[in-house]
Formats: structure tokens, C-alpha cells, sequence
């Protein structure tokens, strides 16, 4: 063996050629495969050899070529078997490769059958001959013609055919990426590369997730040659289904079939970790990746999944695609939340697609599986939070105003995009360290930057960032000290905000704590009135989070911050001592203020409370200071009359006069301060002596404050209007400062009479006397009150509102609670004098009305306990017993006495308050509203316990009430009914529905219901017309299709306001008759927008079908649709449109009123015809792509949009033009009534909207569709369509001689659009 191979090399080594071919023929193919396989194996002089064989066969002779063949077929099984080391077999493969093209033709097709072969049968998983397969086919591409069964095929073809074959066989999994490497270097053409693709993708799920980033890598080098989209979709949609089954496993517990092999979630996360970063690493490369990668999501955002979503933000780390795939997930989801948002509000579009993919929580996802080191992906997602946010955040208000208080519940899309950038950085902060510092940071400066725009999302991550990580805070404390030197030139608002949201850290930073105190000092002295104010809110916030020993723990506390305090602290020893020298020193500052601006002094004055019942050591400082400054207004004289110094409250710069002290908020403090000492000295020690010193000096200014306000009391009984310069004659204009004054002065006196009645009914513990003097109070501050009313509703200059009033909502909660409820013997007397007095009972509800208002508006209230949640809601509970019992139980009674006209105002107080207070508690404690109602029941049923089995049906309970209020008010007659109030039933109805659930038997009750009364009640009330209809369509679309119920309406509407045609006359029809004469104008309005709201409907629905017929075309072509069965989308979206077309066919032909209706309605038909052509371009692609036929009913619609409504449309175009609005319904009085001045408004309403011609063009547009889509469809569309004059010029000639013989230059009633158009110009010129 040994001779062989040295002869060999030596013949090959010298020059003589012929010899070696002879000698090489004499050797035997079995002594030639041994002689290459042993110096193979030993890897001496196998390269020689190989060399020596090639020179010595030449491909010109037989014998030479099957030598050659031999040696191929030989060695390529000996490279793969693994036998061989690596260089050695390359050096093989690297000699074979170069001298594949002097193979013949069958050579080569034997060669190509023999990878085939072997690959077939799984014996290529080494993989290193593969490298000579691309050189082999190239080869073969490049032979004329190859012998292929009996015929011949071209090399290319045959080429086609050995692809074909191979991708159609088993793989082996092992050799599934060495296949992958090698066809990136075969010539493919499309269809092959993506046959290829496909066999590669359908592999996936055959190999081990290890070996899937590098097949993935292998993939991206091999979308060079095309197929971009396919591969991406495969990798994607591959790591989808891996998370669903991940997922299903979690849900499941333990899978329980067995032979499925789980994966574990960290591999999983780390192999897509991976195969992201080649996908990133390949878009970087490559451009046109990119391109088709973003494209692939513009169009639907029903692709995306959370690896999707993870690849998207990794990609938005290449500059060039930032802003692309931010505003691309910006879209998809406001997109998911509004699609969602139509889905929940309408039954129709729940039925016919009931899944809904939310964008948000596969971010949220995403946020999760980010935890396995994918690093590239939270940097996204950090700006994803930010970007979405600052979009989304809340906008300023008119005039830069900032709406108060933030919502609970985010109710619209946007709002929900903005909670959800809040939680994707709230879940990275907690999870990614690195990220930390830079949302910290971003929040901070956003805090401190965006003063013009609201901050309340930020300052609620803020918040959450604390609670949950505080001690990690810590250790970037330093950029929190770094935002406090901004605070004193920040907004009131976000400073309270932000001192909230650190007040946890400030117990455990003795350093963050003393940069704040230095900061607010300063801000104490500072030149901006809102820094001072901030100031006073720090320090007011200290005083009541550093407990001084020895306070009381006071079940009054406020709740609401403690909760998320840190019980660590780390100068626990030493704390409550130095604590109270801390508190102390703040006392000192605050002290201060005392001679500052009247807004710095309120918000002391409304602090001290708070203050006071956190930290109970501090009353005597707090005390003392409010009888020393209440001293300085209080006139110790006990004989002069107004116990009060009213000139020193206020101040005059120039000719301004200004209000320095409020007076009636400073003596509403020490009220509600001694109040709430004396009660928890009581509770705390009943029966203990008074020897301590300390009790002295507090009995001391008890007694002393005591004495002051028992002494104003019985001195403001006896003032009257003059002796505070305030009779009748006086001056209350605002435009002078005598009236600012005497305004100033009123407000001062009122809110004084306030606080007294409130301190003398506490103190009073009904008796008779004290009762007696209260509506003494009441009287001076009822007499002063109407002054107030009649003056500023004489004068010009609009006056302020109603001041807030100064009692607090507890007391008022309780003042109404005893003044309806109350019925204990003992209490009878003393609450008679009150009851007794209607104006008083009147004042209490109004004032309850109004703290339930504010409370709505602004989510807390003025006085102790407004800012605390829990207590505010307590308050609501009780209000809306008393309210409900006062509004069910008292009308009878009331009405024998003969006060109907009180009545009703009151029970209309009650109503609005109920209003009110549902809405609120739906707004700001969703969850709670079960606790509110089961309150009422409780009060009723005797405290029954309520389970959530019960909510339904005691919300139900309260539907019936309402319902039978109203019932009662509608079957008493025209005359005695009161709209107002009835008005306010359908509200308070409309609120309470929203709790039921639409698949609920109640829920089917109240729509019986409202409809019954719709259609029984005939009264001509516009304003109550529009709320129960409003009711009856919100209820509609929860429960079933509304189109029927519009056609219905419009039916009504036509009979009522009669034809456009006056010698046409219309059928009368009263399927509702709540659409009368009066109110039939209003109802078409609502009508109107209610068309819109299907509208957007069919819309939605057609743009799903088209993105989804889209995706079908790309996925596998074939239609889905089986022949004589429509889709149901599509059926839907045809009945909804064909019985919209008979409800506007009928509105077109009646005698609207000019102006907005006819303008409404002609936007409204531009709309129809607009999505009719929409859905005519719909039916062209399905033709195009489908070939299939149209559906009849879809034929139906477009006869029915022919015969029905396009005619109507232009005959309306010509009515609404001529402007003769004198239908053939109305009397002679409505005619007179439309004058020329209305219809002039009309005709320059209609020109500027543009609306007639929109119009034209829309139906035009349709009409254009509909001959494209009569072509590909093979069907005659437009045999149903008729071509009016409607559009074209016309002169009309009897208006021309009219208008000659006047001579007249405005012809308002020239009948073509284009004509008015035309004059435009030449009246400009006039006016000039």
C-alpha cells in the first residue's frame, strides 16, 4: 500500500504524464479507494495523492472521468464519517471543490443524487462535505442538457428538480443547519430560495432550542438572496407559539401529557434573548431587512406578540429606526385600547369578534421576560414609558389651567396609554438595576421642567417608585436633594405633590430631611407668592408626618400617607424628643406667615387641623397662636357691635383693595381645633384630675377661646347690616373698590354666621335655646346672602359665584342626617325650631350639594377630613341615605301641606346631590359603589349584610326606585310636570345602568323599560326628550343592534316634521311619542349622532376584514369563504348598512330645519356614500384575489342605495338649496316663523361648510367604484343607479325674471351652489 502511494507521488511529482496515466490504470478502484483511505487516515501526502490521481485522469477519456467520479464518490462518505481529522478532510474537500467543472454532466447528476441521497437517510450530520454541494449544482446549472428519466432536462432544470426533492425529504435535525450554511452559497432563484425557506422554517420546531440562534444567524445571511418577509415572519411566529405553550404550561400547573418535553422559561427567554440580537445584527447590516420588518407591523398591529414587541424596541436602539418604531407602537397601542373601547361598547361588534389581542399586555410581558438578560431590550422600554407618557399624559386646560385632581380610573384610550407607560417603567425600575438611575432622573427632570403642563402621572410614578423601592432611592438621594432647590419655583401643585411622594424617605434620611427644611426656609422669604406657599405646605407636611412623643394615637389620623411610611428608622432613640424641638422650630417659621399674603394664611389655617389631630403634643403651640391672632381681629369691648375688626382684614395697594386676613377661615380653625381637643380629652381621660400644669394653661385657653366665641355670637345675633356698613344702599359692583370692598366685607361676615352656627350646634347639644340662636345666625346670614344674590344680578359685570361655604362635610353630613332622620324623643323639640324653617332646610342641602360637587370636581373638599379619602367617602355614604330617604318618603307628606313649589326644589337638591355622589363614587371609587348602595339597604332592610351575589339586585332595586319616580312624574300631566327634576332621574338612571351587566335579566328590564316609556310619553319637552333617548340608545347599543330602533325614529321624525315635497303627504306614524311637533328637531340631531356611531362601526368592522383579507393573500392564498355562505362580518356590516339607508332615506325627505340639522344631515349621507365606497373597494380586492362571486345581499344594498337613496339625496340637495324651508307638516305660524333672516344664515352656513359638494363627490366616488367592481365582477352595478341634474349648473328661469325685475344684487335664493360660489368674489369687492 505503502509503494502505491509513494509511486504515486512521485509520478504526479515529475513530468511525465503518460506514465502516471498508466500506471494509474493498472491499479484496481478497490486498491485506489484503499491506498486514498489509508493515507487519508493518517493524513501524510493524502493532498498528493488526490493531486497526482487528477493529473493522471484526464476528463477527456472514459477512463479518466470515472476515475474521477470514483475518487469523488469516494471520498465525499470518508469526510463525512468523522474518521478523518478536520484539516485533512478540508484539504479533501478544499482539492475536490477545485476540480468539480471538469466534471461531466452524468458525473456531476451522480454526484448530486448522492447528497441526496445521503442527506435523505440522515448521513450528513458532520456537515463538512456539504461545502462541495453549491459547487456541484453550480456546476450542473451550467450543463446544455442532462438524460433525465427517458427525456432530457436542462442543468437548470434539473438543478429545480434535485431542490425539489431534497426539501420535499426528511432532514435530519442535526444536519439542518450545515444545510442552511450550504444553500447560501447555491444559485437559487425565488421560488426555489423560498421553498428552501420554507422546508428551513417547518425545521424549527424539530431541533433543540440551543441550536436555534445559530440557525436563525444562518437564516438572516441567507435573506441576502430574498424571501426577507417570510423569514422574519417564520423566526417571529416560531418564538410566538413557543411563549403560548410556555404559557399554557404556567396556567396548567404540570402539562399533564407526558411526552410533550416543557421547556424551562429562563432557556426559552435566553434563546430568544439571542436570536434577537442576530435579528438586530442583521437589520444593522442590511436596510431592506429593516424595511420589510416595520412594514410588516404598519399595516395591523394583530402581529404583534411579546417577542415581537421585545425585537421592535431592540431595533429601536438603531438611530435611523427610533422615532419609526416608537411612533409604529405609539399607534398599535391607542389602536388596541380604542378598538377595544368599541368592542366593550357595542354588542354587535362583541358578538361577531369576540378576542381581542392587548397591545399593552404584551408590553407588560415583554417588561417580564426582559429579566433574563435582555439588556438591549430595556433600554426600549425605558423610552417606550417616557415617550407614551409625555404623549399621552394629561394636556393643560384653557389659559394654561391644570384640571384638578387625577382619576382614578383611566377611562379613555389615551388615558390608559399614559397608566400604561407609567407601569412599564414602575415594572423596570423595580427589576433592572442598571435603568434605575436614568428613570429617576428622566421623572425628576420632568417634574422640575414641565411646569406649564400637568405632571400628576409623573408624580404618581414618583409616588410608586417610593413605596416600592425606597431604601434603592436612597442611594441616588442625591438627585432628589438636587430637585428640591427647584421647589420654591414650581407650581403648588407639584410641590404638594412631590413632598408627598418623599415624606416615607424623609423618616429615614436625616440628610434628605435637612436639605428640605433649608430649602424651604428659603422659599419662606421667597419673591413668588407660590413659594411661599410651597413652603407652608413643606413645613405643614413635616409637622404632621414627626409624631412628638406623647401624642395621642388618634383614630383621626389621616391614613391615606402613613400607610406607605417605613416603620425602619434609623434615629429611633433620640426621635420623639428630637422631634419636638424639630417641630417646634417649624412652629417658630410658620409663625411668620402669620403676616404674609391672605393665600399663605388660608392654607396655615386649613393645616393647623391636620396638623393638630396627627400630632397632639403640638396643641398649645398651635393654640396659642390662633387665640393671639385671633385676638387681633376680635373686639374685646363687649358692648360695641360688630364683635369683629373688619378693616383690618383687608389692605388697599393704589385704588386695589385686597383681602389680608381671612377672618372667617382663621375662626373656622380654632373652631374645628377646640372641637377635636375637647372631644379626645374627654375620650382619653373621662374623670381625671385637673392638677397637672399643663391642663391648666389648656383649660386656660379653652375657656378663654371659649369665652370669644360665645361672646361674637351673642354680638353678631344682635349687628345688623349697618353696623358692617353692608345695607341695602350699599355698593357690591365689582368695577369700583368701594363694591370690592363691601364684597370682601360680605364674604368675611357670611363665612363668620357659617363657622358660629357650626360651633353653636356642636356645643349646643340640642338644646332648645342654642337651636333658637342658630337661626338667628342663619336669618342675618340669609338676609345678607340675598343682598348678595339681588345686587350682583343687577349689575353688569358678571358676578363671582356663590362662596364656598365654611362648614365642614362631616358637620354637614350630620346636620342633614338629624334634620331628616333623626327621631329620638329627647332631640324633638330643639330639631323642630330647625325643621320648622324651610329656608334653613333649604341652605343645609344646598351646602351638601355643594361639598359633593366639589368633591366630584376636584376629588377632595375644603376643612378637616377633605383630603382623607376613606373619611370623604364615610361622609358620601351617609349623605346618600338621608338624601334617598328624604327624596322616597317625604313628597306626600309635603305635598298635603301645599308646599309643591319648595318641594320640588328640594327633592331637586336631593336628586342633584344623588347625581352627584353617584357619579363621583363611579369616578373616583369604582370598586366602592356596591359599598355605597349596600348602605342605603342596610339603612333600609335594618342591617342586612350584603354579599356580591346581591350588588346587582340591590343596584337594581334603586333603578326601581328612580324608575318609579319618574313614572310618577310622567303620568301626572303636562302641567304639573317638572322637567328639571325629571331631567336629573334620567341621569342618575343612566349612571346606575352603567353597573348593570348587559347579559343580566335587569339589564333587559330596564331597556323594556325606558323604550315603553319613550314610546308612551308624549309631553314637549326637548331637553327631557334628549336625555331619555340618549339613555335608550347607550342602552341599545349594550344589548342589541340600534340600527332598527334609528329607522323607527326617522319614521317619526319624517311624519311629525312633514315632507320636503309639500304637496306629499306622509303617512302618519308614531312608533315613539316622545317625537312630537316640538321635539322632533332635537331627536333628529341625536339621531344623527347616533348614524355616526354605527358608522365608525361598519367602518371598523370593514377595515378588519380588509387588513384580514390582506394577511390571507399573503399567507396561503386560498379563499376562506365556502360558496353560498357569507362571512358573518360581512353580513353584519351589510344588514347594519342596509337599514341605515332606509333610515336616512326617510330623513333626506323630510322638512328639516335650516342651519346645523340640514348641515349634520348632509355630513352624515357624505359619510355613508364614503363607506359605501369603502366597502365597494373591499369587494374589488376579494374579487381580485379570490375570484369569487359577489354576495346577493351585498347586490341588494347597492339597488336599495340606488332606488332609495341617492334620488332623495339630490332632491334634499335641491330643497336645502332654494331655501324654502316650509315643509309640509308645519303650520302657517312656523312658516312665518322661518324668516328670510334664518334662511340667509343657512345658505352662508351651508356654503362655508362645503357640504353639498362633499356630498356630490362622495356619491360620485361611489359611483366610480361601483363600474370598476361591476367589471371584475362580471355583475351590471350600476343598472340601479340614476344620473340626476342635482349636480350640474342650472339656471332656474323663473327665479331669472324675478330677479331681473327686482334688479336686486344678493340673490340668496339663487338656487346652484356653483352660482353663490361664483358671486362670492364681487360682494367682497363691495365691502371694500
Amino acid at each position: 500500500m505503502r509503494a502505491e502511494m509513494d509511486k504515486i507521488v512521485s509520478l504526479s511529482g515529475g513530468e511525465n504524464i503518460a506514465e502516471l496515466q498508466k500506471y494509474l490504470s493498472s491499479l484496481t478502484d478497490d486498491q485506489l479507494i484503499k491506498t486514498i483511505t489509508n493515507s487519508a487516515l493518517k493524513g501524510k501526502q493524502v493532498g498528493s495523492i488526490i493531486k497526482g490521481i487528477f493529473k493522471g485522469s484526464p476528463p477527456s477519456s472514459t477512463a479518466g472521468a470515472n476515475r474521477r467520479l470514483l475518487l469523488y464518490q469516494h471520498c465525499i462518505p470518508l469526510c463525512e464519517s468523522g474518521d478523518l481529522q478536520a484539516e485533512v478532510a478540508a484539504d479533501i474537500i478544499g482539492l475536490l471543490m477545485l476540480e468539480t467543472h471538469t466534471l461531466s454532466g452524468p458525473s456531476l447528476a451522480t454526484l448530486a443524487s448522492l447528497f441526496v441521497d445521503a442527506i435523505k437517510v440522515g448521513k450528513m450530520s458532520n456537515g463538512k462535505s456539504l461545502e462541495l454541494f453549491p459547487t456541484v449544482l453550480t456546476a450542473l446549472a451550467a450543463c446544455e442538457a442532462l438524460s433525465y428519466g427517458k427525456g432530457e432536462l436542462s442543468g437548470e432544470e434539473y438543478k429545480k428538480q434535485l431542490i425539489n426533492s431534497l426539501c420535499s425529504s426528511r432532514w435530519d435535525p442535526q444536519c439542518v443547519i450545515h444545510l442552511t450554511t450550504m444553500f447560501r452559497d447555491v444559485p437559487l432563484s425565488s421560488d426555489e430560495l423560498q421553498f428552501v425557506v420554507e422546508k428551513v422554517l417547518r425545521m424549527f420546531t424539530k431541533l433543540d432550542l440551543q441550536e436555534i440562534p445559530p440557525l436563525v444567524y444562518q437564516l438572516l445571511l441567507l435573506s441576502a438572496k430574498g424571501s426577507k418577509k417570510q423569514i422574519l415572519n417564520g423566526i417571529i411566529s416560531y418564538f410566538k407559539e413557543q411563549d403560548a405553550c410556555q404559557e399554557e404550561e404556567q396556567k396548567h400547573g404540570e402539562s399533564l401529557d407526558l411526552e410533550v418535553q416543557s421547556i424551562p422559561q429562563d432557556q426559552l427567554r435566553h434563546v430568544e434573548g439571542t436570536a434577537i440580537l442576530h435579528v438586530v445584527f442583521a437589520i444593522r447590516l442590511d436596510h431592506e431587512l429593516a424595511r420589510e420588518f416595520l412594514k410588516g407591523f404598519k399595516t395591523s398591529y394583530a402581529d404583534l406578540c411579546p417577542f415581537s414587541v421585545a425585537l421592535l424596541l431592540s431595533v429601536a436602539r438603531i438611530q435611523r429606526y427610533e422615532e419609526q418604531v416608537f411612533e409604529l407602537l405609539k399607534g398599535a397601542i391607542i389602536k388596541s385600547f380604542k378598538d377595544e373601547q368599541l368592542q366593550q361598547g357595542s354588542k354587535l361588534l362583541h358578538d361577531l369578534l369576540p378576542g381581542h389581542c392587548s397591545v399593552a399586555q404584551m408590553i407588560l410581558d415583554t417588561v417580564k421576560n426582559s429579566v433574563f438578560g435582555w439588556d438591549h431590550v430595556t433600554q426600549g422600554l425605558v423610552q417606550l414609558g417616557f415617550f407614551l407618557m409625555d404623549a399621552f399624559g394629561p394636556k393643560p386646560g384653557p389659559f394654561g389651567k391644570t384640571t384638578e385632581g387625577s382619576l382614578t380610573v383611566a377611562r379613555t384610550p389615551s388615558q390608559q396609554a399614559c397608566k400604561l407607560g407609567g407601569q412599564v417603567l414602575l415594572q423596570g425600575f423595580k427589576m433592572h438595576e442598571p435603568i434605575r438611575g436614568e428613570i429617576l432622573e428622566q421623572v425628576l427632570n420632568r417634574l422640575v421642567t414641565k411646569t406649564a403642563s400637568p405632571v400628576n402621572h409623573f408624580l404618581d410614578l414618583f409616588s410608586d417608585i417610593v413605596v416600592s423601592a425606597p431604601m434603592i432611592l436612597l442611594e441616588s438621594s442625591s438627585k432628589v436633594t438636587e430637585t428640591f432647590d427647584h421647589l420654591s419655583y414650581l407650581p403648588l401643585a407639584t410641590v404638594q405633590g412631590l413632598l408627598k411622594a418623599v415624606q416615607p424617605l424623609l423618616k429615614v434620611s436625616m440628610s434628605l430631611k435637612d436639605a428640605l427644611i433649608l430649602v424651604l426656609r428659603k422659599a419662606m422669604f421667597s419673591s413668588q407668592l407660590d413659594g411661599r406657599k410651597s413652603a407652608v405646605t413643606g413645613f405643614l407636611l413635616l409637622l404632621k408626618n414627626f409624631k412628638v412623643l406623647g401624642s395621642l394615637a388618634s383614630s383621626q389620623c389621616s391614613q391615606a400617607i402613613s400607610s406607605s411610611q417605613i416603620q425602619v428608622d434609623v434615629h429611633s432613640r433620640y426621635n420623639s424628643a428630637a422631634n419636638e424641638a424639630f417641630c417646634l422650630e417649624i412652629l417658630s417659621s410658620l409663625r411668620r406667615c402669620l403676616s404674609q399674603q391672605a393665600d399663605v394664611r388660608l392654607m396655615l389655617y386649613e393645616g393647623f387641623c391636620d396638623v393638630l389631630r396627627r400630632n397632639s403634643q403640638l396643641a398649645s403651640s398651635i393654640m396659642q397662636t390662633v387665640l393671639s391672632q385671633l385676638k387681633r381681629y376680635y373686639e374685646p369691648e363687649q358692648d360695641l357691635l360688630p364683635p369683629v375688626k373688619l378693616e383690618s382684614c383687608i389692605t388697599a395697594h393704589g385704588d386695589q383693595v385686597y383681602l389680608q386676613e381671612p377672618l372667617a377661615h382663621l375662626l373656622s380653625c380654632t373652631v374645628h381645633c377646640l372641637t377635636w381637643l375637647q372631644n379626645t380629652r374627654q375620650s382619653a381621660n373621662p374623670n381625671a384630675d385637673d392638677s397637672d400644669d399643663d391642663e391648666e394653661a389648656e383649660e386656660g385657653y379653652q375657656s378663654e377661646l371659649h369665652a370669644i366665641l360665645e361672646s361674637m355670637t351673642r354680638r353678631m345675633i344682635k349687628s345688623e347690616l349697618e353696623d358692617f356698613e353692608l345695607d341695602k344702599s350699599a355698593e357690591f359692583s365689582m368695577g369700583s373698590s368701594v363694591g370690592v370692598k363691601n364684597n370682601i366685607y360680605a364674604v368675611l361676615v357670611m363665612g363668620v354666621y357659617e363657622v358660629l352656627m357650626e360651633y353653636n350646634f356642636i356645643k349646643a347639644n340640642y338644646s332648645k335655646s342654642c337651636f333658637e340662636e342658630i337661626i338667628e345666625l342663619f336669618s342675618r346670614y340669609h338676609k345678607l346672602s340675598e343682598l348678595l344674590k339681588e345686587k350682583s344680578g343687577k349689575g353688569r359685570v358678571p358676578s363671582n359665584k356663590t362662596p364656598r361655604s365654611l362648614l365642614s362635610m362631616g358637620f354637614i353630613s350630620m346636620l342633614i342626617t338629624v334634620l331628616f332622620r333623626d327621631n329620638t324623643q329627647s332631640k324633638e323639640e330643639a330639631l323642630s325650631v330647625l325643621r320648622s324653617n324651610g329656608e334653613f332646610v333649604r341652605y343645609a342641602l344646598s351646602v351638601a350639594v355643594q361639598k359633593i360637587q366639589q368633591l366630584d370636581e376636584t376629588g377632595h373638599t375644603d376643612g378637616p377630613d377633605g383630603q382623607n379619602a376613606d373619611k370623604t367617602f364615610r361622609f358620601l355614604c351617609d349623605m346618600t341615605s338621608v338624601l334617598m330617604w328624604r327624596y322616597t318618603n317625604v313628597p306626600s307628606v309635603v305635598e298635603e301641606a301645599g308646599k309643591k313649589e319648595k318641594r320640588s326644589s328640594l327633592s331637586r337638591l336631593c336628586l342633584e346631590g344623588l347625581l352627584r355622589i353617584f357619579t363621583a363614587c363611579q369616578q373616583r371609587h369604582p370598586d366602592k359603589m356596591a359599598q355605597l348602595l349596600s348602605t342605603l339597604e342596610n339603612d333600609s332592610e335594618d342591617g342586612t349584610e350584603q354579599d356580591d351575589g346581591n350588588v346587582a339586585e340591590m343596584n337594581y332595586f334603586y333603578i326601581r326606585q328612580f324608575q318609579r319616580a319618574l313614572f310618577t312624574q310622567l303620568s301626572g300631566g303636562e302641567e304639573e310636570f317638572n322637567s328639571k327634576e325629571a331631567q336629573v332621574l334620567v341621569s342618575i338612571l343612566s349612571v346606575l345602568a352603567r353597573q348593570l351587566k348587559p347579559s343580566s335579566q335587569q339589564f333587559v328590564q330596564m331597556i323594556t323599560w325606558t323604550e315603553k316609556i319613550s314610546k308612551e310619553t308624549s309631553f314637549e319637552d326637548s331637553a327631557f326628550c334628549k336625555g331619555l333617548l340618549s339613555l335608550l340608545f347607550n342602552l341599545h347599543a349594550l344589548y342589541k343592534n340600534p340600527a332598527s330602533l334609528l329607522l323607527e325614529l326617522c319614521q317619526d321624525i319624517h311624519s311629525q316634521l312633514g315632507d320636503i315635497d309639500q304637496d306629499v303627504e306622509v303617512e302618519k306614524q308614531s312608533h315613539f311619542a316622545i317625537v312630537n311637533m316640538k321635539t322632533a328637531s332635537t331627536a333628529a340631531l341625536l339621531v344623527l349622532s347616533q348614524v355616526d356611531r354605527v358608522l365608525d362601526e361598519v367602518d371598523w368592522l370593514i377595515a378588519r376584514k380588509k387588513s384580514q383579507t390582506a394577511s390571507d393573500k399573503l399567507g396561503c392564498g386560498e379563499a376562506t369563504q365556502t360558496a353560498g355562505q357569507q362571512d358573518p362580518v360581512e353580513k353584519a356590516v351589510t344588514l347594519q348598512l342596509g337599514t341605515l339607508l332606509t333610515a336616512l332615506s326617510e330623513l333626506v325627505q323630510t322638512a328639516l330645519l335650516p342651519g346645523t340639522f340640514t348641515v349634520t344631515l348632509l355630513r352624515e349621507l357624505t359619510r355613508t356614500y364614503t363607506i359605501l365606497t369603502t366597502l365597494v373597494k373591499y369587494y374589488i380586492q376579494v374579487c381580485a384575489s379570490q375570484h369569487s362571486s359577489l354576495p346577493a345581499r351585498f347586490e341588494k344594498l347597492v339597488k336599495l342605495s340606488g332606488s332609495h337613496l341617492t334620488p332623495q339625496c339630490y332632491a334634499f340637495i335641491t330643497y336645502a338649496q332654494s331655501g324654502d324651508f316650509s315643509g309640509g307638516g308645519a303650520d302657517d305660524k312656523k312658516k312665518k316663523r322661518r324668516n328670510d333672516v334664518n334662511t340667509t344664515a343657512s345658505a352662508k352656513l351651508l356654503r362655508e361648510t362645503k357640504a353639498i359638494p362633499n356630498l356630490i363627490f362622495s356619491i360620485e366616488q361611489y359611483e366610480k367604484y361601483l363600474i370598476t367592481l361591476s367589471k371584475k365582477s362580471k355583475v351590471n352595478l350600476m343598472q340601479y343607479m340614476k344620473l340626476s341634474t342635482s349636480r350640474d349648473f342650472r339656471i332656474n328661469a323663473a327665479t331669472l325674471d324675478a330677479a331681473l325685475q327686482e334688479q336686486d344684487d344678493s340673490q340668496e335664493t339663487t338656487e346652484s351652489q356653483e352660482a353663490a360660489e361664483t358671486q362670492e368674489p364681487k360682494q367682497k369687492k363691495r365691502k371694500q
